[in-house]
């Protein structure tokens, strides 16, 4: 007991969670009194000389960190996170999943605390907070901050695949770890027969936070489950992008000796059990939408039961009397690049997109079925055609096919453009960008109450070149995405909307 008398936590001498849970007892001992939920968590079984940047990285997942203390000689920390809520997530999903600190495992529990008393002196650890939140809320870490968050990891991370009954790609490997930030290089390999990989992220943050939220998880549904650690390297070095090894900063690089370049149709088998691919991540976490990690999972889709994989989707139950192969374009390009639109001749409430790809048509599947569109629920499925003919030359079929091949307004023809990472479900709240400086919050509530809908709330970033529009409902923001993306906002600059996943 003797160091704790000079923590100021405002601990009972003799509270039980002090007592007895040195780092060596027993565990069964310690199950014994569950706390009731609480903010404050306690973190037993650390390793000797784990930072406070790791502890609080072990909450950052889950939501906003606002205190630490951490109690060096016992490998102990209490953690205090800025909701219970945030905390009851943390502690459901560290049960299904064990928390690891320099690959050691550690223990996390309600504490009998409600809230930490630290010295408000403890500058340093105030100063690692604030630091590791900035970051959290999208600013860009200080230098001392940096150097703080790289002691604690690399941002290269060892991902081992177990029980590999399908194909895992690179490709699969890149869209599911970048909801957690920008991956910068992967190298892919095969050793002692186990399929691996090494992946690099921009910042070391990223990468602790792919590991806390994907260790263990299940890409396909009960197999390819991921194993994930810190790798001794802090760099890779890349030497050609193929379908083995693709550095995304330099796009330039040959694809090597007999490499293929990449063949975007490998298709890989798809479960449709959406309890797989990553959809069961608990709520605080959910980077992956359950349909949006199908997606992204399944890589090149082939739906059980369906030779080859097609980009085309039908889509049915559109207003016939309002829908445009242009309205389509735009809505379904959130989510992929529209190639061609056929609005069916002897059936105008249906229309064939063929997609640049079966992924795009498999996401643009899963975000769009069932949403509404003009005023009708509209029914996505994919089609058996491969492609969308276009009508025989002079045949004139009254403008309902449509061409968008080389159109300026694709979305992902860049690879590795930041719009992969920002595909969300359609939402009331729209991310605008693009603003001319001389447009004010007035103009843009003016121009999109006129699309038909109420603007409930509205922000400016801080460079006043982007902002959140909020209308009173999903499909009104449908309506003005369709509406009004690419609108000239004069001085040929176009406006660009897409959904966000930020509320107002």
């Amino acid at each position: 007991m003797d160091g704790i008398s000079d923590v100021a936590v405002g601990v009972k001498r003799g509270s039980d969670e002090l007592n007895g849970t040195s780092n060596g007892s027993d565990s069964k001992k310690l199950r014994v009194e569950e706390a009731p939920p609480s903010r404050v968590l306690h973190i037993r079984k650390l390793p000797n000389e784990a930072s406070e940047t790791e502890v609080i990285a072990l909450g950052l997942p889950f939501g906003k960190v606002t205190n630490i203390l951490t109690l060096k000689g016992k490998n102990q920390a209490f953690l205090e996170m800025g909701t219970e809520e945030a905390a009851i997530t943390m502690v459901n999903y560290y049960t299904t999943v064990t928390p690891h600190v320099r690959n050691v495992p550690v223990f996390i529990q309600y504490s009998n605390h409600k809230e930490l008393k630290t010295d408000a002196g403890n500058q340093r650890t105030q100063a690692v907070l604030q630091a590791v939140s900035a970051v959290q809320s999208g600013g860009s870490p200080s230098s001392d901050v940096q150097e703080a968050l790289a002691a604690a990891s690399s941002p290269v991370l060892r991902i081992i695949i177990d029980n590999m009954f399908y194909p895992v790609t690179l490709d699969v490997l890149q869209q599911i770890f970048s909801k957690f930030g920008t991956v910068m290089k992967i190298i892919t390999f095969t050793k002692n027969n186990q399929f691996q990989a090494l992946l690099q992220f921009s910042d070391p943050v990223n990468a602790q936070q792919a590991k806390l939220a994907l260790d263990g998880q299940n890409i396909y549904n009960s197999c390819c489950t991921l194993r994930i650690d810190f790798s001794k390297l802090v760099n890779l070095n890349v030497k050609y992008n193929n379908d083995k090894s693709r550095d995304y900063t330099r796009p330039e690089l040959p694809a090597g000796d007999g490499q293929p370049s990449l063949d975007p149709s490998v298709a890989s088998a798809f479960s449709k059990d959406s309890n797989s691919l990553l959809g069961k991540i608990p709520g605080a976490l959910n980077p992956l939408s359950a349909a949006a990690a199908a997606a992204a999972a399944a890589g090149r889709v082939a739906l059980a039961g369906q030779s080859g994989s097609s980009g085309v989707l039908l889509v049915s139950n559109l207003n016939e009397e309002m829908v445009t192969p242009q309205s389509l374009f735009t809505l379904f390009g959130v989510y992929g690049d529209v190639q061609r639109v056929k609005i069916l001749y002897n059936k105008k409430d249906s229309a064939l997109i063929q997609m640049s790809d079966a992924n795009q048509a498999q996401l643009a599947m899963s975000h769009l079925n069932g949403q509404k569109m003009y005023g009708k629920i509209i029914r996505v499925t994919l089609s058996k055609h491969q492609t969308v003919a276009l009508p025989r030359d002079g045949l004139d079929d009254q403008g309902l096919t449509k061409d968008f091949t080389n159109s300026p307004l694709h979305r992902f023809k860049k690879p590795g453009s930041k719009n992969f990472q920002n595909i969300f479900p359609p939402s009331a709240t729209l991310h605008l960008s693009n603003i001319p400086q001389d447009v004010t919050e007035d103009d843009l509530r003016l121009l999109f109450s006129n699309a038909g809908g109420t603007v409930k709330a509205f922000k400016f970033f801080q460079d006043h070149k982007m902002a959140l529009l909020q209308m009173s409902t999903v499909e009104e923001a449908i309506q003005a995405l369709i509406d009004l993306h690419n609108y000239n906002m004069g001085g040929n600059q176009h406006l660009r909307v897409s959904f966000s996943k930020s509320t107002i």
